[in-house]
């Protein structure tokens, strides 16, 4: 293990990571461990590259000295990077695997028992059926989760990175809501939202924010595509913030008008769901006793709007396609997982449906501490309700949509460019 002082963590926590997985890896009576999982190769390691759709592994032998498999351009990161000392790199033209295979007969692992993440995005089942047909004297057996054993938990230095990408979360989101007015499009409130967490030392998150406004707002995972945001619609908004890899998350919801009577009780509902579960999670409670909460408080009718998820997830370090750790831990009902000092959740009682079309949202990121939780986040939680942006201005005319949609009128207005027709929406 190489000495350095630049990493994102001092060297002593990589050792009590390194520690630690070679523990478990005894404990399941395993010569060496193959990873392939970008985020465990960064916990492990401090490697990151937004290359990793090319095959790259970690070897970690229980005793000896790990090495890294990369393409030849992605060596660089080892380097620059991390701890590793021992590389061996493939051309583009090259063949990874049997890299990976000739690597291991290099440094006598060829007989051994091997771990891999058979479950990893990024390890596919064509390289592990070249590994197996070609490691012939090998016993192969799948390790995965063996590294997310330890990122379930967070040390006092993650969480205060965890803090950094929650300082970037928050300005975005703030920028978001200031952002929000009516004739604006989606696509200029994510500026402003992707402007400020990069402003405010926030890096390349492993998801862009969601923005989508009115009847959008029901489709899920949907973000910004030019729609215009009109007057009276409401904006819904996720962000994720990021920093070193690590991020923080949190939605909101912007009025441009005045709510509906659902959408202030779903606003109340999803403050106190926030409230109580926070209130309950502390070491000790399982994943299914918040879930379950959460839910209770959530579930009324189709109008209130529903919860159609889990109600939270893990979250933490994360590269492309999520921001989140879900596959390691998800808040989820029948789960009896024990929380522990350390865990970070994004917590997530949004409300999909309400008054029949649309979707709203507050979320929270927690950490749990040694008897209770806390929040990365000081932002309201409230909706932002915009009134004024309830009513359209053209020119010297102002359009009461509210009025305009009950009386069935159709306004016109006078402009630099000919005569524009408003509809009520």
């Amino acid at each position: 293990m190489r000495q350095r002082d630049d990493m994102t963590f001092p060297m002593d926590e990589y050792a009590r990571r390194l520690g630690e997985l070679r523990t478990r890896m005894q404990e399941r009576l395993l010569d060496a461990v193959i990873i392939t999982d970008p985020e465990n190769l960064m916990y492990l390691t401090d490697y990151q590259t937004t290359g990793y759709s090319f095959f790259q592994a970690l070897v970690v032998p229980v005793n000896d000295e790990p090495f890294m498999i990369t393409r030849n351009m992605e060596e660089s990161n080892v380097h620059a990077r991390t701890w590793v000392e021992l590389t061996r790199p493939y051309p583009d033209g090259g063949d990874a695997i049997q890299m990976l295979v000739s690597s291991l007969k290099e440094f006598g692992l060829s007989h051994k028992t091997l771990g891999y993440e058979r479950n990893s995005y990024f390890f596919s089942a064509y390289q592990q059926d070249s590994l197996r047909t070609s490691l012939t004297d090998a016993r192969l057996l799948d390790c995965f989760g063996i590294v997310e054993c330890g990122r379930r938990t967070k040390s006092p230095v993650e969480i205060d990175i965890m803090r950094k990408a929650a300082i970037a979360t928050e300005a975005g989101m703030k920028a978001g809501l200031a952002a929000c007015r009516a004739g604006v499009t989606e696509n200029e409130i994510a500026a402003e939202i992707s402007a400020a967490m990069f402003k405010a030392g926030g890096e390349a998150p492993a998801v862009m924010p969601y923005v989508t406004s009115g009847p959008r707002t029901m489709i899920g995972h949907a973000t910004w595509e030019g729609r215009v945001v009109k007057p009276g619609e409401h904006v819904f908004m996720e962000v994720g913030g990021c920093y070193r890899r690590y991020h923080t998350a949190m939605m909101r919801t912007c009025v441009l008008g005045e709510p509906t009577e659902y959408m202030l009780q779903a606003q109340e509902r999803m403050k106190t769901a926030l409230a109580q579960v926070k209130a309950l999670i502390r070491p000790g409670v399982t994943v299914s006793d918040a879930d379950n909460l959460v839910r209770s408080i959530m579930t009324v009718d189709d109008k209130h709007g529903k919860l159609i998820t889990r109600s939270g997830y893990s979250i933490g370090i994360a590269f492309p396609p999520s921001w989140d750790e879900g596959y390691i831990l998800s808040l989820m009902h029948g789960d009896k997982t024990v929380l522990r000092e350390g865990m970070t959740f994004h917590i997530i009682p949004w409300a999909w449906g309400v008054d029949g079309d649309k979707t709203c949202g507050i979320s929270d990121t927690i950490y749990i501490t040694k008897d209770s939780c806390e929040s990365f986040f000081t932002l309201d939680q409230d909706f932002v309700i915009k009134p004024e942006e309830g009513k359209r201005k053209i020119d010297d005319t102002v359009i009461d949509l509210a009025t305009a949609k009950s009386e069935g009128k159709k306004h016109k207005s006078k402009t630099d460019k000919g005569d524009k027709k408003v509809e009520a929406v």
